[in-house]
């Protein structure tokens, strides 16, 4: 190994593009040619000069721990282009990146960084002190405000469920879309955001595709559950309580005792709307068995802040939520540089799959998906598409149609040549995404998809 430690492949690298544009224009600078006074060190930072239009070079400077970037280009994506570039360099020439002494101004941004303090501002996206803390008081009367406005809204949603059923699920493909964003509009007044998410997909069902009533009522059947729910939320076990709080858009906090582990990074994924970029990071603890989601946001054109390479190992401790988000953890401190995988996580056969994900509806019917690993399976074609069927027995889990359409199917694919692989995915009723693969010869992590999934 050499004194920078373990370096990434190209593909680790790319997976950590905000979007296209980025990878593409990061692909561009992964040469020699743009730069000049680059060096790394033992300590997981890589740094160098690149060239650009103007007549100063913009200096870049990485930290692979974290990872976390600097870069004097005026770009507002995280990582920019610069920052990616000089990654690949990093990752696909070892001479190109010497070991060298940080020069000053790469050195003063990562004594910068060498506090934990400095770390979670970081990943939390903002580099200034934490908030104040709210009045107690206060913060109470304005929880009892929210309370008051999602109890009218869910009221309100309750009268809309009632209309269309009155009228006839067929009469929705008539009425048009903008009745539907209306209602998830009043959600949104209503501070229920989780509310009005499920509005806009009943809204976007009509005219959907053969099948597309039978799809409405069963979502619309969720949809009420919620807001009865929440309607009588002071009958409900606390547990429960704590998903509908969840589900209908109240924040959930991490809660103690951290999770040191070393955890293995299986997938990363982003999803957009006009407002906001979600990131999801799938991890799992290699001593705990334990899976848990780190999510990360970011505003419409930014990138969330964490990013974290699949295929690779941190040593970290982790926070978990409670509640509907009880998968959820939020990363508190990484200990030393990542290295490779070694192995994938181990795995079940597909009808364990089923049953897990049956396991997690009973405690939140309105879970869409559940992460699983399936050991020993191998691709094969459907009359519906594709499933991943056990390689000694029976049973196949559907891969989902928008998976089936994606590259990271002729990934899968490629990996498999026929026979069985391990693959890491989310398992849930519309079928089973997958997320990254192993084959039997390989340890290597191979990411099926770093793009939206529906």
């Amino acid at each position: 190994m050499n004194q920078q430690g373990v370096r990434w492949t190209a593909e680790q690298v790319l997976a950590l593009a905000p979007d296209a544009v980025s990878r593409k224009a990061g692909s561009g600078l992964g040469a020699p040619g743009p730069w000049s006074e680059t060096g790394g060190s033992g300590t997981g930072a890589v740094w160098g000069l690149c060239s650009g239009s103007g007549s100063r070079s913009y200096r870049t400077v990485v930290d692979s721990t974290g990872p976390a970037y600097r870069c004097s280009c005026p770009s507002r994506r995280v990582p920019c282009k610069h920052a990616l570039g000089l990654l690949l360099l990093w990752a696909g020439d070892e001479g190109a990146v010497p070991d060298a002494e940080a020069p000053g101004w790469a050195e003063e941004w990562l004594a910068g960084r060498s506090t934990p303090a400095r770390r979670r501002e970081d990943r939390a996206g903002h580099g200034g002190p934490s908030a104040r803390a709210a009045d107690p008081g206060a913060a109470r009367r304005r929880a009892e405000r929210r309370a008051a406005r999602i109890t009218a809204g869910a009221r309100e949603l309750e009268q809309r469920l009632e209309d269309l059923l009155r009228g006839g699920l067929a009469s929705a493909a008539q009425s048009g879309y903008g009745l539907w964003e209306e209602t998830a509009a009043r959600m949104v007044d209503a501070q229920a955001p989780g509310l009005a998410g499920r509005v806009r997909e009943l809204g976007a069902l009509p005219g959907s595709g053969q099948g597309w009533p039978a799809r409405l009522l069963e979502e619309s059947a969720l949809v009420h559950l919620l807001d009865r729910a929440w309607l009588e939320i002071d009958r409900l076990p606390e547990p429960l309580a704590a998903v509908v709080r969840t589900r209908v858009g109240l924040t959930a906090t991490a809660r103690g005792p951290a999770i040191r582990d070393d955890w293995l990074v299986l997938a990363q994924y982003d999803s957009a709307d006009a407002r906001l970029t979600t990131r999801r990071v799938w991890v799992h603890g290699r001593e705990t068995g334990r899976t848990a989601l780190l999510l990360s946001y970011g505003a419409a054109g930014r990138a969330p802040a964490l990013a974290l390479p699949p295929g690779l190992m941190i040593d970290a401790e982790i926070v978990p939520y409670g509640g509907a988000g009880r998968l959820r953890a939020e990363l508190r401190e990484q200990f030393g540089a990542p290295v490779p995988i070694k192995a994938p996580p181990p795995g079940g056969d597909a009808e364990e799959a089923l049953a897990a994900y049956g396991r997690a509806l009973r405690d939140d019917p309105w879970l869409d998906a559940w992460p699983v690993t399936l050991e020993d399976v191998v691709p094969v074609p459907s009359d519906d598409g594709w499933q991943l069927a056990d390689a000694g027995g029976p049973s196949a889990l559907p891969v989902t149609p928008a998976a089936g359409s994606r590259l990271g199917l002729w990934r899968l694919l490629a990996v498999s040549g026929g026979g069985p692989v391990t693959v890491f995915g989310e398992c849930g009723h519309r079928g089973f995404a997958p997320l990254a693969a192993w084959s039997g010869d390989s340890p290597e992590t191979v990411v099926l998809t770093s793009t939206a999934l529906p």
